[in-house]
């Protein structure tokens, strides 16, 4: 079981960019799927972006696609999403998480995960 830490959210104007980092422990990172989530006030949790143990696939949300890149540095424990071009409606608490098989994908069930982070808030200023 991997353990996840979320770091590098903030505040940020239209346009801006941010990177967030999570932070895994546990020696079988490498072998995990990796995915970001994100939780707007009153609104369900959502699928942002997901890369395989590998870092050669990745999947998107079409809202975020092209503005948003995930990667992983497996040597460093660390997944990252760049976010550039952000928008208010990215205003969120984003979500780390890990799957020990398959992949992480906008039709993955949430409840098919295996670890979560605590969140890391994002906010847009218009």
């Amino acid at each position: 079981q991997v353990q996840l830490v979320e770091s590098g959210g903030g505040l940020v104007q239209t346009g801006g960019s941010l990177r967030l980092s999570c932070a895994a422990s546990g020696r079988t990172f490498s072998s995990y799927a990796m995915g970001w989530f994100r939780q707007a006030p009153g609104k369900e949790r959502e699928f942002v972006a997901g890369i395989r143990w590998s870092g050669r696939s990745t999947y998107y949300a079409d809202s975020v696609k092209g503005r948003f890149t995930i990667s992983r540095d497996n040597a460093k424990n660390t997944v990252y999403l760049q976010m550039n071009s952000l928008k208010p409606e990215d205003t969120a608490v984003y979500y780390c998480a890990a799957r020990s098989s398959g992949a992480i994908a906008a039709v993955t069930p949430q409840d098919a995960l295996d670890a979560w982070g605590q969140g890391t808030l994002v906010t847009v200023s218009s």
